[in-house]
């Protein structure tokens, strides 16, 4: 049931801001889910009612999901470790398309996926001996989310939104459980990837300098470039 609850979260809050969360179709009112596996939630990803598309493309969803699963299972971390990579994984392959169709991050995302990251490595630093280790993964996590806070504060529409500062809350922890040094490099491939992108979208003329792209996915990318380098 892990591939139709990311769709599920996908189809729901993949809303303009401002607008409420979906809950049915919107040419067919069709509901979204309701009992068993609807259509919506299926890798087609249609509507049950009039065959609409729904939420993020057919067998996308599933194929991150997978993809990350695979990763972490093959990485050969701690047992904790690795279920707390797992749940993390699970809430940030809907983050990613819901802040790419959007460019929102919701809080009912963000929030869930710090607060079990956090209490998950705690876990696994009371069985590993390494209170440290979490402490630091905490710190990360609070010092991250203010940077990116405070850029909204400074800057307004120009800095970076809240929502990724609440992002910054699990990715930091992630990050900083391997180190600061995986910290450092996790948020530098973030802004790399995230500057090449736009310079390439800037040539091909599919965005202006005024444009604001969504820098959820590109520190997603970051952590897991930076956890996969880690060992």
């Amino acid at each position: 049931m892990i591939t139709p609850g990311s769709r599920w979260a996908v189809a729901t809050h993949a809303v303009a801001p401002g607008e409420p969360w979906r809950r049915d179709c919107p040419r067919c009112r069709t509901k979204i889910g309701g009992p068993g596996l609807s259509r919506a939630l299926s890798p087609m990803a249609r509507c049950g009612g009039c065959g609409d598309r729904i939420g993020a493309p057919p067998l996308l969803v599933e194929a991150a999901v997978l993809l990350a699963l695979a990763a972490v299972l093959l990485a050969g971390h701690p047992p904790l470790v690795s279920i707390t990579l797992l749940w993390w994984s699970v809430w940030m392959v809907p983050l990613v398309f819901v802040d790419v169709a959007v460019h929102r991050l919701p809080d009912r995302l963000t929030y869930p996926a710090a607060a079990g990251t956090w209490l998950l490595l705690g876990l696994a630093a009371a069985v590993s001996g390494q209170p440290g280790t979490w402490l630091r993964a905490l710190a990360a996590g609070i010092a991250m989310a203010l940077l990116f806070a405070t850029t909204t504060l400074l800057f307004g529409a120009r800095g970076f939104g809240l929502g990724d500062a609440k992002l910054a809350l699990s990715i930091g922890a992630v990050l900083g459980w391997f180190g600061w040094p995986v910290v450092v490099f996790g948020l530098l491939v973030a802004f790399v990837t995230s500057g090449c992108w736009a310079l390439l979208l800037l040539a091909v003329r599919r965005i202006r300098w005024s444009h604001h792209l969504p820098f959820g996915p590109f520190l997603i990318l970051g952590a897991v470039v930076g956890v996969a380098t880690a060992g």
